[in-house]
C-alpha cells in the first residue's frame, strides 16, 4: 500500500489529520508531520525520517503539503529527491485527503493516487451562494 504523509505550517498537519479521522475514520500508513518555526533547524531531519520510515514499509510515499514554496514543501522536495518512489502534492485540503485515502487500496499505484489527489483537491474548491428566495427545507441534506 502507498504510504501518506501530511505536512504544513503550525498545527495544519495535526488539525487536518484530526478532521480526516473524524470524517473518514482512522487511517493506516498515514502520518502528520508538523512544522513550527521554533523547530526549523530540526524539520529537515524530521520529515526525512518520516519519509524513510514510510518508504521502507510501503509501496511508495505520497506527501501532502499545505503550501508550495514554504519550508515544509521545500524540505520535503529536497528529501523526496533522494528517495525513489516519493511524490509530493501541494495545496492539501480535506476533500483531497478524504478522496485520495478512500481510493487507496493495496493495488493502488502512486501515480493513480497523485492524479486522484489533484482532481479531488481542485473539486473541493468552490463558491456557493445561498438563494434566499428558494425554500431550502425540502432540499436540505444531512452534513458530514
Amino acid at each position: 500500500m502507498v504510504g501518506c504523509i501530511l505536512t504544513g505550517h503550525g498545527s495544519f498537519a495535526d488539525g487536518l489529520a484530526g478532521a480526516l479521522e473524524m470524517v473518514g475514520g482512522p487511517q493506516t500508513d498515514f502520518v502528520p508531520v508538523t512544522f513550527y518555526e521554533s523547530e526549523a533547524a530540526e524539520f529537515s531531519q524530521k520529515v526525512a525520517d518520516a519519509i524513510s520510515s514510510m518508504a521502507s514499509s510501503c509501496d511508495g510515499v505520497l506527501v501532502f503539503c499545505d503550501l508550495m514554496g514554504g519550508t515544509p514543501f521545500n524540505q520535503t522536495m529536497m528529501n523526496a529527491a533522494t528517495i525513489p518512489g516519493v511524490e509530493v502534492v501541494t495545496g492539501a485540503n480535506l476533500p483531497m485527503l478524504l478522496e485520495t485515502l478512500s481510493c487507496r487500496t493495496e493495488s493502488s499505484t502512486l501515480d493513480e493516487l497523485v492524479e486522484c489527489a489533484l482532481t479531488a483537491g481542485k473539486m473541493g474548491v468552490d463558491h456557493r451562494v445561498l438563494d434566499a428566495s428558494t425554500d431550502t427545507d425540502e432540499d436540505e441534506e444531512d452534513g458530514l
